[in-house]
């Protein structure tokens, strides 16, 4: 159900499906599904007039603290649509439209963020990608992308729910492992996930996703998912729709899904999202990565040369927690530095393909599975298009990509707004203001980080000192 849905189509599956709510949801600043369920009988008018929803909401940090001010003369960022918390629009596109198969008579729709005079909300991301996508069409190109999306699965044994557990953020909960790990691939581990595999397997083919597979990572209790090759905001869409939907099933039948990069659990490992991207050409379809003689294209190795590029810059969109820069470490499988290399794991940027193979492709390496996908995709377009527009020269690539001598990746989120604020090309490419938005917002969560008092320093200095 997807795909060139009208809206005269959608509320016609509602009422053959005899739907009874209707949830409406758009993507935040952080990759996470905010909006309203209505009544299934409101839906028409949620197409003619949008749901309100209040503004204070693009306002808030990871702690859903809204750090903008937004009772002040001007309004919140100085724009007076946003002031008192007024009400912006989720607008729903049709073609997002999806029965949920765990959520009894519920649809849902994915939506755009409007003013009420029709305008498109600037901080609204999914707009973002849209802006960027237009800009790579005009220059004559399209980008298709698939994903590895890693992320662990632990059994609930305490579900942290007591009043004193409330707070912003709340207590998590208690897990316990579903496997001990350290079996990359193997059966065994894998049936010991099987139950909750089934039950994913199930609910995300019903929803009409591109899965091609479940695997079982190295780590304990880890899952990796992959996504078939789609057109980009697709791709983005079905992100959002995928990490929503693991959350919501696991946590109905007492498992925890976790998104986050680095938990803090004994021997888990890191997560990353891999992904794949490629151009094509929007009259023919070929993919032109392709080359007949080489591993990669001459528009390939510009484009690659322009997401290397810029690497350091779009690190906070790929990478926009401040857990996710504890996964850079030499030897791990991800990346600790700016290199690229052909079909190398080791590499941030890993180039996948043959002379004359369809499948030619762009991995980066550096995403964590919390990031928001319209900025982390935008972010890659605004790069590969520098790369194309300068035809930026491609460095030699690297057979030891932990010991050749290249710039490292930004340590902390810190030093990676640092990068991005310094990459004229990304704050061209976005907007200025939304980068200084972007970045009062992650700079909010650095704030409230360095004022806690971690486990860390209370073992380091508590007893010597």
């Amino acid at each position: 159900m997807k795909n060139g849905m009208t809206a005269t189509q959608a509320l016609k599956e509602i009422e053959a499906h005899d739907l009874k709510f209707v949830r409406f949801s758009f993507a935040d600043q952080h990759g996470i599904l905010r909006g309203k369920t209505l009544a299934a009988a409101e839906a028409k008018t949620a197409f003619e007039r949008g749901v309100t929803v209040p503004s204070t909401l693009l306002l808030k940090d990871t702690s859903h603290k809204t750090v903008i001010p937004t009772f002040t003369r001007g309004g919140a960022l100085g724009m007076r649509e946003l002031q008192g918390a007024a009400d912006v629009l989720m607008m729903p596109d049709a073609s997002t439209f999806r029965i949920l198969p765990w959520a009894a008579d519920t649809g849902w729709f994915l939506c755009d963020l409007a003013f009420r005079d029709g305008r498109p909300v600037p901080m609204s991301t999914r707009a973002v990608l849209r802006s960027a996508l237009e800009k790579l069409r005009k220059a004559g190109h399209e980008l298709v992308c698939g994903l590895e999306l890693e992320f662990h699965v632990f059994r609930i044994v305490d579900p942290s729910l007591r009043p004193s557990d409330a707070g912003q953020p709340g207590t998590p909960p208690e897990v316990e492992l579903l496997n001990t790990g350290y079996q990359h691939l193997t059966e065994q581990r894998f049936d010991q996930f099987d139950p909750v595999a089934e039950l994913l397997r199930k609910n995300l083919a019903a929803l009409h996703l591109p899965l091609r597979s479940f695997e079982v990572e190295y780590g304990p209790s880890q899952f990796e998912l992959t996504l078939g090759p789609q057109p980009a905001l697709e791709c983005a869409d079905d992100v959002m729709l995928v990490r929503s939907a693991i959350k919501q099933v696991t946590r109905r039948n007492g498992y925890h899904a976790s998104f986050m990069c680095r938990p803090k659990i004994p021997n888990v490992m890191s997560s990353g999202w891999h992904l794949h991207q490629s151009l094509r050409d929007p009259s023919s379809g070929k993919n032109v990565f392709v080359s007949d003689t080489d591993d990669l294209s001459e528009t390939g190795r510009r484009y690659l040369a322009g997401v290397l590029a810029h690497a350091r810059g779009a690190s906070p969109f790929s990478t926009p927690t401040l857990n996710g820069y504890k996964r850079f470490r030499p030897y791990s499988l991800a990346p600790d530095r700016l290199v690229w290399g052909k079909d190398d794991r080791g590499a941030l940027l890993r180039v996948i393909g043959a002379p004359g193979d369809p499948t030619t492709r762009i991995e980066n390496r550096m995403g964590e599975p919390a990031a928001n996908p319209y900025l982390y995709i935008a972010s890659q377009v605004h790069s590969g298009l520098d790369g194309l527009a300068r035809q930026l020269a491609l460095p030699p690539s690297s057979d030891s990509p932990y010991e050749t001598q290249a710039e490292a990746l930004p340590h902390t989120l810190a030093e990676a707004l640092g990068f991005l604020k310094a990459d004229e090309t990304l704050c061209a490419g976005f907007g200025r203001d939304f980068v200084d938005y972007f970045c009062r917002i992650k700079q909010a969560e650095i704030d409230r980080f360095n004022l806690e008092v971690s486990d860390w320093e209370h073992r380091e200095y508590f007893d010597i000192f």
